[in-house]
C-alpha cells in the first residue's frame, strides 16, 4: 500500500503552531522546552535532506512527546472552579490546541516513519500482531567465508611459502 507522501515542513509548522497555541494559558515550560527541542530536530531533520539519522531522531522524539505530553495535561489541567471567568475561554482554545497537537502526534509519527524508510532506513516495524523492531541484515557481507583463492596477496604468501630457500640457522 502506498502512502502519499506529507511534506516534513508542513508537519514540523503545524506542530509547532499548536504549541505556541498550547502554551498560551496553562501548561508548563517543560512542555514547551520538550516540544520546541523536538521541533528543532525537525527542522534539522528538514535542513539535512539525506540524513537517516536527523529522521529517527524527531521520529522518537515525537512519540517520547506523546507520553510527556499525555502527562502534562493530567497534571496540569485545573479544575473547573480553578479557572476564572475572565481567562476561561483563552484556556479553552489553549487546552483544545494542546489536545488537538497530542491528537495528530501519532499520525505524524507514521508520516515520518514513511519519510524515514524512504531516506533509506533499514529497521522494519511489524504492526500486524505484536511489535516487533527487526534489523534487516541482508545488505551485510558475511566475513566469515572468505575465498582463499581469489586473494592475490594470499597466494603471493602461498608461494612464498612452497619455495624452497635457503635455511638460515641463527
Amino acid at each position: 500500500m502506498e502512502v502519499p507522501a506529507i511534506n516534513l515542513k508542513a508537519i514540523v509548522l503545524v506542530h509547532w503552531i499548536l504549541t505556541v497555541w498550547g502554551c498560551m494559558a496553562w501548561l508548563p515550560p517543560s512542555y514547551a522546552w520538550g516540544n520546541f527541542s523536538v521541533l528543532a530536530v525537525g527542522v534539522w531533520a528538514i535542513a539535512q535532506r539525506d540524513s537517516i539519522d536527523a529522521v529517527l531522531m524527531f521520529l522518537i522524539g515525537i512519540a517520547a512527546t506523546i507520553l510527556t505530553d499525555i502527562i502534562h495535561c493530567g497534571i496540569y489541567y485545573p479544575p473547573e472552579e480553578a479557572i476564572s471567568e475572565r481567562n476561561r475561554d483563552t484556556f479553552r482554545f489553549s487546552a483544545g490546541m494542546a489536545i488537538l497537537n497530542l491528537l495528530l502526534k501519532p499520525v505524524s509519527c507514521f508520516f515520518v516513519y514513511q519519510m524515514y524508510k524512504e531516506r533509506g532506513g533499514d529497521y522494519n516495524v511489524n504492526f500486524a500482531g505484536f511489535p516487533s523492531v527487526t534489523r534487516t541484515r541482508d545488505a551485510y557481507q558475511s566475513i566469515d567465508q572468505q575465498d582463499q583463492s581469489s586473494s592475490p596477496a594470499n597466494s603471493f604468501n602461498q608461494a612464498e611459502a612452497n619455495k624452497p630457500g635457503p635455511t638460515h640457522s641463527y
